[in-house]
């Protein structure tokens, strides 16, 4: 029997992923802010600064192959060690940019290029994070402490609403514009960077150490999940795709929305998504406990029945214009995000054995939100100004939802009896 991870180890592996989430969180939070700091003033710089997003995403399943065949090759650990390091490199690089009215386009094509740097070195952190966990975890608790990963998530998410909004409420549009985007960038390294320092006391996955001993670790990752494990490969893109639609449009996508289509100020509806980020983290435990005792399947149709009827009438709602209405539609999108989210980490890691298990995830549930999470945003932002249809992201959702639902059904139980 190998040694178990200790507690100490599983919360800093949990809490780690607070980076990942807060610097892409922090890009969609402040995208307006953004747009006119880089890309120049006029209706077309939001579109440009989303899309500058979904490039950097493109480059996440790139990432996470390489940090996948490390992990499966050389240990957890040093995957998670290398990846937080890049990370800190480049969101201190970033929050030292000139901007667009100091060296013109040019500050743009920078931006874009340290967010490929960006997701690049996040390919691997999520998938990486959950794996270790669930190695660690008692069998009859993966769900819970697979679950952490999303709620430190979405403290991550929490904290990055949350240092926008107070920066975009606490000084003047031009000092915002000359140098105040930059601090919510520096609070990001510096996190990053006391990451880092704490990953450095983690000890190595039990799973791993097993395959040491036992000379099981696949010479070649990639080769190996592609020849075994095409099934969980799907399956785990299934649910990668419900969670990253659920949560980029119907979590760090709705602040745009809100300022473009529901007619509120960037202020109010940073606020609003704060309110939003707090019901994410205390749905995500519960609904991991819940998987543990009904089991990953039910729950997973249920969320999916649930996000195929309600987003259509939540962005109808936050459109409105009232802010009680914004509140609602912004609160049950979160809700399900954050169910979603719960059990897909575990479910996802689920689907594969320990040799290769970051390499198959990494195909899967990065892929998956390379589509549904990176591009998402864009296209959503996209069909509401070209068409006019403020339901248009919620049908978006709605879709994908009934898309996986079969996958769901015909899917065996992976929760240990």
């Amino acid at each position: 029997m190998h040694r178990p991870i200790s507690r100490g180890s599983l919360a800093v592996a949990a809490f780690s992923t607070v980076v990942e989430w807060y610097d892409f969180t922090l890009y969609l939070y402040f995208a307006t802010v953004l747009a006119r700091v880089f890309f120049g003033p006029g209706e077309a710089s939001l579109l440009v600064a989303l899309g500058g997003f979904a490039i950097a995403y493109l480059m996440r399943p790139l990432g996470a192959i390489f940090f996948g065949h490390i992990g499966d090759r050389k240990g957890r650990r040093h995957m998670l060690l290398l990846s937080v390091a890049l990370m800190t490199a480049a969101m201190l690089a970033t929050a030292m940019l000139p901007t667009y009215a100091q060296i013109g386009p040019a500050a743009g094509v920078l931006l874009i290029l340290l967010r490929c740097v960006m997701g690049f070195s996040v390919g691997g952190e999520y998938t990486g994070v959950v794996a270790y966990l669930l190695e660690g975890a008692e069998s009859h608790r993966r769900g819970l402490i697979a679950s952490s990963a999303s709620a430190a998530s979405e403290v991550g998410a929490l904290l990055a609403v949350g240092v926008s909004a107070l920066t975009v409420a606490s000084m003047s549009e031009p000092d915002l514009a000359s140098w105040g985007w930059r601090i919510p960038f520096f609070v990001g390294a510096a996190l990053a960077g006391t990451v880092w320092i704490a990953r450095s006391t983690m000890e190595e996955s039990p799973e791993f150490h097993r395959q040491v001993r036992e000379q099981t670790i696949p010479e070649s990752p990639l080769r190996h999940s592609l020849a075994n494990h095409r099934g969980g490969i799907a399956r785990a893109f299934a649910i990668s795709a419900l969670g990253s639609i659920t949560y980029y449009v119907g979590i760090t996508y709705v602040p745009a929305f809100l300022t473009s289509a529901g007619s509120l100020t960037e202020s109010v509806s940073l606020w609003l998504s704060t309110a939003a980020a707090v019901v994410v983290i205390l749905v995500t435990p519960f609904t991991g406990i819940l998987s543990d005792r009904v089991g990953r399947k039910p729950a997973l149709v249920v969320l999916a029945l649930g996000s195929a009827v309600l987003p259509m009438t939540m962005f109808a709602l936050m459109a409105s214009g009232s802010h009680g209405q914004a509140l609602i539609g912004a609160f049950v999108l979160a809700a399900l995000a954050g169910g979603v989210s719960a059990v897909g980490a575990v479910a996802t890691a689920e689907q594969f054995p320990g040799e290769g298990r970051v390499t198959g995830l990494a195909l899967s549930a990065t892929m998956a939100t390379a589509i549904f999470g990176g591009l998402t945003p864009y296209v959503a932002q996209l069909l509401v100004d070209r068409t006019g249809w403020t339901m248009a992201p919620g049908a978006m959702i709605a879709l994908v939802s009934l898309c996986v639902l079969p996958v769901f059904l015909l899917m065996k139980e992976t929760a240990p009896r």
